[in-house]
């Protein structure tokens, strides 16, 4: 072992047992080494120096980040990587206050991660002093439990109770923690830690869960994000085999469900798989396993609202509030993914299903669609775009210089991105279709890979591309979406899983909120390997604009410099791609230079402008004004 090792390993075993006098520093860093803390994220600040002195002896390491945000966002990747605790912890006021983005998103990745919040002294409280906050209402509606220590000889209590309640609720709590309540000194007992051992449901919902497998003709199974948390993996290609039901994954749980299983379809919502889409549509009886079934991953996309609307919806998740709250279900199991799925395996053991008979036409029927999505996306270089005949004729009345080209335009192509292709062609450089781009990255990506991604448009469109062995390997801004996200994460999954390839994707926006955290890398080597598209525009918002506002563009354009050159400012390595064909290689020999050397690798991608099918077209309408100064804003 090494020394950092040993370290820890002689730290945990010298956690205290019964009632003993202690400070409060000692108190709750006792605490953490309790619950197994190793590693936090954040940046140092006088309001917690007193514990930070002696998390070394703990077997502690704080990682120093550049932003707080950044440190909320490792923690989330740490947290989904490893299965245990991600913490986060800054200087109170602005410090904390950079980092509720962040929790924000970990609140709706169901990410157990611990927020430590120390605060202004209980002396100064309400007198406007230096970086005084009251930071409990600004995590109030992202954080499943608040613990405010109320006294200094209470401290390893509320430590405690807001590492065991982010497991049990499996989402971010806050600790927060007057900064004077840090001294002195208290008799205090270090609380062990509480695990609930979920069950598989109630013995009524799963016999009716049986009962109406038993009874369908054509099941599908979504594996959600439960699915990964409980790791049911096993479980769930035992019932999908039992029952010979295709298998998609719920929106942005893309690992949620081995690739290379035969029944595997690929993710349903934005971007999703058309073969997903189109198996789901054809339901007697859907199992929702460890999903919340949530509103953005079931909406209508590639022009089909493929949601089944006469079947039979079995909707599993370990938190009752989540069942029937979006979609009408026949029956609502309140349990472990895992567990549950053991159970409805029983029962039906020995049954004869009504699906049996139909086995082999289903199953012929997946690798059919399965086949024909794969065919489609190897041939999918330009943007295809649903509303193309719609604005076919609004761009025709309104600029009739392109008649004649419009006339020659075949059925799919977008108008924007073939514009933004011609105009390209005569910029110099040479840049690349973001989906060419997207499947050379697919070919190319290592085993045991782990992929972050970021909000956007080229981002987003990778749904279609990312397909993983195992769980714990693919994370997603999920229903927050905010910008900035993937870089800190991957990062954070690499402290966790160091032995594991890491890679993130960013557009050049996303990747301009976020790139500072290369020097966390160099600093501190967490070797990582980022993928950035470089198409000069906020594409997501952009795609709005051409749907919606005939292409008046407001603060959509990005005029960048070189992110290879600015990574190697850094300290780290830079590479910039603009054929097709080092697409692979620069990625393969990124991934060598983390694995091998321990280098971070900023890849620059010169992307054409084209852009993917909008996030939702019920999100915005057509302008109208009144006013005649906009009449010709419409």
């Amino acid at each position: 072992m090494n020394d950092m090792t040993e370290q820890k390993a002689a730290a945990a075993a010298a956690i205290p047992v019964g009632p003993q006098k202690m400070t409060p520093s000692e108190a709750f860093v006792e605490t953490l080494a309790a619950n197994g803390v190793t590693d936090m994220f954040g940046i140092m600040g006088s309001a917690f120096m007193d514990p930070m002195d002696i998390f070394a002896p703990a077997g502690i390491r704080l990682i120093p980040v550049v932003h707080e945000q950044g440190a909320g966002h490792m923690a989330d990747g740490y947290a989904r990587v490893s299965g245990r605790h991600g913490v986060v912890i800054g200087q109170n006021g602005p410090g904390i206050s950079n980092c509720v983005t962040a929790i924000a998103a970990a609140y709706w990745a169901h990410t157990p991660v611990v927020i430590i919040t120390p605060e202004t002294g209980t002396m100064s409280m309400g007198l406007g002093g230096f970086q005084e906050a009251n930071q409990l209402p600004m995590f109030e509606e992202f954080t499943k439990y608040q613990g405010h220590v109320t006294h200094p000889a209470r401290m390893a209590e509320y430590t405690g109770r807001c590492f065991d309640r982010a497991m049990s609720e499996m989402g971010p709590t806050q600790l927060n923690i007057p900064r004077d309540y840090f001294y002195g000194e208290i008799k205090a007992e270090i609380p062990k830690p509480s695990r609930l051992d979920r069950g598989a449901g109630g013995e009524h919902s799963l016999n009716e869960a049986a009962e109406l497998l038993a009874q369908a003709k054509f099941p599908v199974i979504i594996s959600g994000g439960g699915v990964v948390m409980g790791d049911a993996i096993e479980e769930c290609k035992a019932l999908a085999e039992r029952l010979g039901a295709p298998v998609v994954n719920s929106y942005l749980h893309n690992d949620s469900f081995p690739a290379s299983h035969p029944l595997w379809c690929g993710p349903l919502g934005y971007q999703g798989s058309k073969a997903a889409m189109k198996l789901i549509a054809q339901a007697d009886v859907v199992v929702a396993l460890g999903s919340r079934l949530g509103p953005f991953g079931t909406l209508p996309q590639h022009g089909m609202d493929y949601w089944p609307k006469n079947a039979k919806i079995i909707q599993i998740d370990a938190d009752n509030k989540m069942l029937g709250l979006v979609k009408k279900i026949s029956v609502g199991i309140c349990g472990d993914a895992k567990a549950a799925a053991k159970a409805i395996i029983a029962r039906l053991d020995g049954k004869k299903l009504d699906c049996d008979a139909t086995r082999d036409e289903r199953y012929a029927t997946v690798q059919a669609e399965k086949a024909a999505w794969e065919e489609e996306l190897t041939n999918w270089t330009h943007e295809k775009d649903a509303t193309r005949d719609e604005r076919y004729a609004t761009v025709q009345a309104e600029k009739a210089a392109w008649e004649e080209e419009l006339t020659n335009w075949t059925h799919e192509k977008d108008a924007y991105s073939l514009d933004m292709i011609e105009e390209q062609k005569k910029e110099p450089g040479n840049y690349l279709h973001p989906r060419q781009v997207l499947r050379e990255l697919e070919k190319a990506m290592p085993e045991d890979v782990m992929v972050s991604t970021d909000i956007g448009n080229i981002n987003s469109v990778a749904n279609s591309y990312l397909r993983f062995e195992k769980p714990r390997s693919f994370f997603a801004a999920m229903s927050f979406g905010n910008c900035g996200y993937a870089f800190p994460t991957i990062i954070g999954a690499k402290v966790a899983a160091p032995h594991r390839p890491a890679v993130s994707y960013a557009g050049d926006g996303a990747w301009g909120m976020s790139l500072m955290e290369t020097m966390t890398c160099v600093r501190h080597n967490i070797p990582v390997t980022a993928v950035v598209f470089h198409n000069r525009q906020w594409g997501a918002e952009k795609k709005n604009q051409v749907d919606f506002y005939n292409r008046r563009f407001v603060a959509g354009e990005l005029d960048n410099q070189s992110f290879a050159e600015i990574a190697r400012a850094m300290g780290a390595e830079g590479i910039t791609v603009d054929k097709l064909e080092d697409v692979g290689p620069a990625l393969k020999k990124a991934i060598a230079m983390q694995m091998n050397e321990g280098k971070t690798t900023i890849i620059e991608i010169m992307c054409t402008r084209e852009l993917g099918d909008p996030f939702r077209r019920d999100a915005l309408s057509k302008p109208i004004r009144h006013l005649d100064k906009y009449k010709d804003y419409v």
